[in-house]
């Protein structure tokens, strides 16, 4: 049996381009190096380009204008020497002489003084004489290469020189660039003749490019000689400011004991000392705090624990004086009626600091079961039902979701909704109140709504801070603890859920408690039901005094 094995080659990171823009855009979010070094970079080179650009223009500009003044000083030099010898000249009609005369400038004058071999020289007047000798083309210049402007300036005027750029072809088929200077030459008998000098500027152009490539190549090695200098010093600078953030992230994440190195007495060594004694003082501080709240947690837990053997003794002996409460007098009567209420509130307090001495010490477990968070809901209005007739308050329920079963602590459920339910009649004036219960693919909510004065938005930032109360002068007519929003809360982070609150003042108040699917999952900030009513939604006269919604029956239950 052959078995065949496939490998597959795995391209590096930085070999993919396609993932080049998204890395250099984290780059330039997440490095201070990257980013600092890319702006001195660019700077630096837009700099240096525009330093070559402006010296290479310079230098050509010096160049041409040096060249052009030296072409014009050997062509006015070889003209004169030519009219000179011209007007020295005898020739008395003599045709042959003249010819002779004209040869012998062309040769040892024009084009030793001027400088090229580029020489041409036309007869301007166009009447026919018989005395008056050729012009000539020498060197490669010919008149093709000279513009009817250039020919025009010469021809009107007779003692003025003029030149001007053209391109000289190089005899492969390109061109170089040149200069061509023109003046007027009179021969004696004969007249007027333009003279015609071109210069070539190829040593020139080659000084030129040689000078251009040689700026070019020190501005690139002074960018990356800048760039290397750059990365050096802000590698020195950026290091320690990474270990700084990375050492606070691990401060901030609870590590205590990490520490910044210090080297040195620059600022740098400055900054790691004070972070040091900074960490130094929140670490004993943070400690402090931890033995305080320990010592705290203790307390709350043994003063519970102790009180509950003679809170018991205490609530018997009340409970037996309150059932013999008839056969007392009228005052002794309402003593122990006073007497009964407050041991009863006495033991519900007891009871919820040892809940929360639980939180506290962190040792609060699940006893999860799959229920119906809607059924659970009608059974809480069912049990309160008594209470919410005493009170003058209508309970609604509207389940249009939450009927699947969910796994959750249906006591410490039932006891969030108790809590919140109880709230809404302790403080719905009488109105309605909407319980309502929805889900999605995700999470179950349950939200209590009630119209009552509501809370401001200061006040509803504390709700659930521990006794804290909204207007501590309003009696209370359930008998709260104070801590049951506190605990309500707990219970619902303990299920990984949220319970959120919206209040305004003449509005009301809606709490919304939202429980995942699955044990572990991660809540959105989106839930089934919302925490702040829509514009639209079912306000207190809308509602009435109406029925609440019955669900059908529950199988499988008694």
């Amino acid at each position: 049996m052959t078995t065949r094995t496939e490998t597959q080659t795995v391209v590096p990171k930085w070999r993919d381009w396609r993932s080049w823009g998204r890395r250099i855009t984290r780059a330039w979010r997440r490095s201070l190096r990257f980013r600092t070094l890319v702006i001195t970079v660019t700077l630096t080179a837009l700099t240096i380009l525009v330093a070559l650009v402006w010296m290479s223009l310079a230098i050509q500009n010096d160049l041409y204008e040096s060249r052009a003044a030296q072409v014009q000083d050997s062509a006015k030099r070889a003209t004169q020497a030519a009219q000179t010898t011209f007007d020295a000249a005898v020739i008395e009609g003599d045709v042959a002489a003249l010819q002779v005369l004209m040869d012998e400038v062309r040769r040892e004058i024009l084009s030793r003084q001027a400088g090229t071999p580029m020489v041409a020289v036309f007869r301007i007047d166009d009447e026919p004489s018989s005395i008056a000798p050729q012009g000539f083309e020498g060197g490669g210049l010919t008149s093709s290469m000279i513009t009817p402007a250039l020919q025009r300036s010469v021809q009107l005027t007779g003692d003025r020189q003029w030149w001007q750029s053209i391109a000289l072809p190089d005899g492969a088929g390109g061109a170089t660039p040149g200069i061509i200077v023109g003046q007027q030459l009179l021969l004696p008998e004969a007249g007027a003749y333009e003279l015609y000098f071109a210069y070539d500027l190829a040593s020139e152009q080659q000084t030129l490019q040689f000078v251009q490539v040689t700026l070019w190549i020190v501005g690139i090695a002074l960018l990356v000689l800048i760039g290397g200098i750059s990365l050096f010093v802000l590698r020195s600078v950026t290091v320690p400011i990474a270990q700084a953030a990375e050492t606070s992230a691990k401060l901030a994440s609870g590590d205590l004991g990490v520490r910044l190195p210090v080297r040195g007495e620059d600022e740098f060594a400055t900054l790691g000392r004070s972070f040091n004694a900074m960490a130094d003082s929140i670490e004993s501080q943070i400690k402090e705090l931890a033995e305080l709240s320990l010592v705290q947690q203790r307390f709350v837990s043994d003063v519970s624990h102790e009180l509950r053997t003679p809170l018991t003794t205490i609530r018997l002996a009340a409970d037996m004086i309150n059932d013999q409460r008839d056969e007392f007098d009228p005052t002794t009567a309402r003593a122990a009626e006073l007497l009964h209420a407050q041991v009863q509130r006495f033991e519900l307090l007891l009871g919820d600091l040892l809940e929360i001495s639980r939180y506290d010490a962190g040792s609060v477990q699940l006893e999860l079961e799959p229920t119906s968070l809607a059924h659970l809901a009608e059974d809480v209005i069912e049990s309160m039902r008594q209470l919410a007739e005493q009170h003058g308050t209508d309970v609604r329920l509207v389940a249009p979701g939450g009927y699947s079963p969910v796994d959750m602590d249906p006591r410490r459920v039932r006891r969030i909704v108790r809590n919140l339910l109880g709230n809404a009649i302790e403080h719905g004036e009488g109105r309605p109140i909407v319980i309502t219960v929805d889900s999605d693919q995700r999470a179950v909510a349950l939200g209590v709504r009630d119209f009552g004065l509501g809370m401001t938005p200061a006040d509803t930032e504390r709700v659930f801070d521990r006794f804290w109360r909204a207007d501590p002068s309003r009696r209370r007519t359930i008998g709260g603890t104070g801590l049951g929003l506190s605990i309500a809360l707990g219970d619902a982070r303990l299920h990984g859920g949220t319970l959120a609150v919206w209040s305004a003042p003449g509005g009301g108040t809606n709490f919304v408690l939202t429980l995942p699917r699955r044990q572990g999952d991660v809540l959105g900030s989106a839930s089934p039901i919302d925490v702040e009513p829509r514009d639209g939604g079912p306000t207190m006269e809308d509602l009435g005094l109406t029925q609440p919604i019955l669900l059908p029956e529950r199988e499988g239950t008694s």
